[in-house]
């Protein structure tokens, strides 16, 4: 952050503050904007606002909604930009690395490799612009962005919003707090080395 302007995360506070204040428009115009240009990711508001929604099902649905099918308008959105500026627009704004890692990640994983980015910390929009230059299959680009982002999200939204009270309860064992390293371990490290491998071809 400290490369960065103060007023550059000032005006960034003000803008999550401000889609807070005015609830699902606000998440919905975060989220779908987050998909194909600004860096805030939606979690900045479902979070706060899953914690509100605390035991009221139809709310948590709303926000699961939401975030999820303007998330994946978004990212159609980056995918139509991709595939109208193309690649030489892309990489002026995108470091070649995510371009090229998401290229192999599309080219041998194809609709798996969409799923996998749409659930995960990997830059969805990047992979839009990218899925959009590969001229990769619009409808299965929606149906991966549904379920990957619908998964993400709504995994958030049974831990918060249905379980929260549950769950800060159980994080107090101990026990819970080594099983969890242990899985994080086991499940982050194999990803990173295959994350690495997806620059093989270009290295």
């Amino acid at each position: 952050m400290g490369l960065l302007p103060s007023s550059f995360w000032e005006t960034w506070d003000a803008y999550v503050q401000w889609s807070l204040d005015i609830g699902l428009p606000g998440l919905g115009i975060l989220s779908f904007t987050e998909a194909f240009i600004q860096p805030i990711p939606p979690e900045a508001l479902t979070l706060p606002m899953l914690i509100d929604a605390q035991g009221d099902p139809w709310a948590i649905f709303l926000i699961w909604s939401v975030v999820t099918l303007t998330s994946v308008a978004g990212a159609l959105l980056g995918w139509w930009l991709g595939k109208v500026l193309g690649r030489s627009v892309a990489e002026r704004f995108i470091p070649r690395k995510h371009i090229v890692r998401l290229d192999n990640l599309i080219d041998r994983y194809g609709t798996t490799g969409m799923f996998i980015a749409a659930i995960s910390p990997i830059p969805y929009k990047v992979l839009a612009w990218v899925a959009g230059m590969g001229e990769m299959d619009r409808r299965e680009f929606i149906i991966a962005g549904l379920w990957g982002r619908g998964l993400r999200f709504g995994a958030q939204a049974m831990a918060i919003g249905v379980w929260g009270d549950e769950l800060l309860h159980s994080l107090q064992n101990p026990l819970i707090w080594i099983v969890f390293t242990v899985i994080a371990l086991l499940v982050f490290i194999p990803a990173i080395h295959w994350w690495d491998g997806l620059l093989d071809e270009e290295e």
